[in-house]
């Protein structure tokens, strides 16, 4: 009898035992299970062939361009680069990194993508001196640099249904370190199991026992990415069930690349309030602020490390778990033969290297961001900005919005211990590119609220001055600067039978005044006397060419009885920053594809200039309204150098303070009030002019130097408008646009001539 013989009868007998539950079986299997994974295969194809996320757009500010003698203290530089999340390293070898010593700076600069192509990582020497920029160099080779970009400050995120910071890249962008530490840390047998790795767990469960806590999960990658990609977290038996047949089914349908990258831009990494980071390149920014390929060994551990538990090993709240999580991969990175014992000595004695401060923008600029969305809403729908994964590269200058913030908040603090009802708003534009650097909608400037900055219509009181001078200025052949204004009593009689008495603020009127000092002075019976004689149709048309729409012709829109917001006031005055060019104000440079490809450019187009040389002339007017006029304080307290221009604004009983005034590199525009429209007591220079003040004793800017183009100097006699010596008392140089100087001369000796007839002979000489 052969053995064969002898089995048969054994076989019968387990075939008789076991056919009905072979046949339920294969009932069960060809019934439910594979239908089942059928279902499952479609799923597992539906997400992983288009396999996509919801991206948030990631909101910057205009990055930091440094060129020799550009106006730049240390205090603004250090506000700059701490924005954009730079941090203190003794010479400054790892990018995102600086140092300095005095004035001398050394910076680490990031690689980043802008508008107009990529800008490489690169270490620069700057030093500062006189509050300028006054050398540039390449620190590798000591070259010098007629001008470099520093990557720009990230201000907001934008999401969309979902709160997950992500940044997508592909596996050949990844450090290498990064993909086979990953696998020696999580999965060894990764390039060679089918989903699941019964070795593996054995491994895991023995190494953890050893340990006597976790050291190791049994789960293969495949199984992970399951996790995240389909299932809850959950420890039922279907929910094991599924995780198995999924990565089954993944593993079968992909390649072992398709399935490692996208571990890679999915897995969970951390939190920050309601933002969950997925993915190591988010990760990487989230932890150390850079970007994933230039992470040092030390860094790549820790991120891979975390994936066992991204809240336990959390390394700003729990250090200690985070150090000693980070040694535990090194140590497996070193026994997989990625590192020999060198290099895991140098990277165990590696600090974590992790910044204190939150990872992810707090979206602290809310008034500003207002504006933004109000600019890109004409070309993305809203809905759209937390999907698609943009770069938004804004004009937001971090030094100026900072310094603004505190300028603001303490001089309103100040304000405030009479009134605690006090509000303000501030807008700060670059003085001749139209670009909002800074914006500010109320006293708490990092609060979502009413935004007074973009919505808030005031009556503007003085500030309309300048604008009704210019359209006589633009008529050389009638007015100058020394021409004879009629500062006297104002009598209209109005419709309803009363009468319109406006008065000076001291309530004094002053005769003949030249018309730079009615300007200089906000003189009101003046300033209406002008405006009559031009016509109101004139003054309104002029108004309304900057898109004005509610422009009243009442005699008192020439005291500014008109609302506007200070975001349309910084525009209106942007023509005078602007040497007599309209532009249109933006807070939008910029959009950038997921892909770092240019979407959108927003330039700005200035208008033609058609008064030109007669702004200049209002400029140089609103130069000496800061040295002598309402806002000289702005001079007494030592910013003369500065030969800023500008104009106070008070309206109606005090109800609203203003300050418009610009350098040669900033215009800023400040309002002071109450919400409630009651009486402050401010004028616009015990006001707005002291917030300007506060913040331009601290913003690095240039002096005003207004072209001299089109426009001729000559020493006048301000009392009759004629030429005269420079010797001459109350002699003035002034500007004349060229050909229209006064030709008529004013001798010092015919003046004493005069002088001896006209003099009281009872008075002693």
């Amino acid at each position: 009898m052969t053995v064969r013989d002898s089995l048969l009868p054994l076989l019968g007998l387990a075939w008789r035992v076991l056919r009905v539950p072979f046949w339920l079986g294969l009932g069960l299997f060809l019934g439910f299970v594979g239908p089942y994974a059928t279902y499952l295969d479609g799923q597992v194809r539906a997400r992983f062939d288009d396999l996509s996320w919801d991206l948030p757009s990631r909101v910057y500010a205009r990055p930091l361009e440094l060129k020799p003698g550009l106006a730049m203290s240390a205090e603004a530089l250090d506000l700059e680069l701490d924005a954009a999340r730079y941090t203190s390293e003794p010479g400054a070898r790892t990018t995102g990194t600086f140092s300095h010593d005095g004035s001398r700076y050394l910076i680490a600069r990031r690689a980043f993508d802008y508008l107009d192509g990529h800008e490489a990582e690169r270490r620069i020497e700057v030093v500062l001196s006189a509050n300028s920029v006054s050398t540039l160099k390449d620190a590798a080779t000591g070259a010098a640099l007629s001008s470099v970009r520093i990557d720009p400050a990230r201000i907001a995120t934008l999401y969309g249904t979902e709160q997950e910071e992500r940044r997508i890249v592909h596996l050949g962008e990844v450090p290498p370190l990064l993909v086979a530490g990953l696998q020696a840390v999580e999965d060894r047998d990764f390039n060679h199991h089918h989903g699941i790795a019964v070795w593996s767990i054995l491994r895991a469960a023995l190494a953890n026992l050893s340990a006597g806590h976790v050291v190791q999960g049994g789960s293969t990658l495949t199984q992970q990415l399951v996790k995240n990609l389909f299932l809850d977290r959950g420890q039922r038996f279907t929910r094991k069930f599924n995780e198995a047949l999924l990565s089954l089914l993944i593993e079968a349908r992909y390649n072992k690349r398709r399935i490692l990258e996208a571990y890679i831009n999915e897995v969970f990494l951390g939190q920050q309030g309601g933002q969950a980071v997925h993915g190591f390149a988010a990760a990487s920014e989230f932890y150390f602020g850079r970007d994933l390929k230039s992470l040092s060994t030390p860094e790549i551990a820790l991120l891979v490390g975390m994936v066992q538990g991204p809240s336990y090993y959390d390394p700003r709240r729990n250090p200690d778990h985070a150090l000693s999580r980070r040694n535990i991969a090194l140590q497996m990175f070193t026994d997989t033969g990625l590192l020999d014992d060198a290099a895991l000595a140098k990277a165990r004695a590696a600090p974590l290297g992790v910044p204190d401060r939150q990872g992810l923008p707090r979206n602290r600029y809310p008034a500003f961001l207002d504006l933004v969305r109000a600019q890109l809403a004409r070309d993305y729908a809203d809905a759209a900005l937390g999907k698609v994964g943009m770069s938004i590269h804004t004009t937001l200058a971090p030094a100026s919005q900072l310094l603004a913030e505190q300028a603001l908040a303490s001089q309103l603090d100040a304000l405030a211990k009479r009134q605690p009802e006090l509000e303000g708003a501030m807008v700060v534009t670059g003085a001749h590119d139209g670009e909002v650097q800074a914006l500010i909608g109320s006293r708490a400037a990092d609060e979502q609220g009413f935004n007074r900055a973009l919505f808030a219509q005031r009556p503007i009181g003085s500030l309309v001055k300048p604008f009704v001078y210019l359209v006589a200025l633009s008529q050389p052949q009638r007015y100058s600067l020394v021409s004879s204004l009629d500062d006297t009593a104002v009598d209209i009689p109005q419709a309803d039978g009363s009468h319109w008495m406006p008065q000076n603020a001291e309530h004094e009127a002053h005769g003949a005044v030249p018309l730079m000092d009615a300007l200089m002075h906000s003189y009101n019976l003046a300033t209406v006397h002008l405006g009559l004689t031009l016509g109101l149709p004139k003054v309104k048309g002029f108004l309304e060419s900057f898109g004005l729409t509610s422009v009243n012709p009442n005699p008192s829109l020439l005291l500014g009885a008109i609302d506007l917001t200070p975001f349309d006031v910084a525009r209106m005055y942007t023509y005078f920053s602007a040497d007599g060019h309209a532009l249109p104000l933006r807070a939008v440079r910029g959009v950038l594809n997921a892909q770092g490809k240019p979407l959108t450019r927003y330039s700005i187009k200035a208008g033609a200039g058609e008064y030109v040389s007669a702004a200049r002339l209002t400029s140089y007017a609103m130069q000496q309204v800061v040295v002598a006029g309402t806002a000289h304080s702005v001079t007494d307290q030592g910013l003369g150098y500065l030969h800023a221009a500008g104009k106070t604004g008070t309206s109606d009983s005090q109800r609203d303070s203003w300050f418009a005034g610009f350098t040669g590199e900033h215009l800023a525009v400040v309002w002071v009030g109450r919400d409630d429209n009651k009486v402050t007591s401010l004028m616009g220079a015990t006001g707005a002019l002291k917030v300007w003040s506060a913040l331009f004793r601290k913003l690095p800017s240039s002096p005003l130097l207004l072209p001299r183009d089109g426009l001729e100097y000559t020493w006048v006699n301000p009392q009759n408008g004629q030429r005269t010596d420079a010797e001459c008392k109350g002699a003035r140089e002034l500007p004349f646009l060229t050909g229209y100087a006064p030709q008529e001369t004013d001798h010092c000796t015919w003046q004493e001539i005069k002088s001896l007839f006209s003099r009281n002979p009872n008075t002693s000489p």
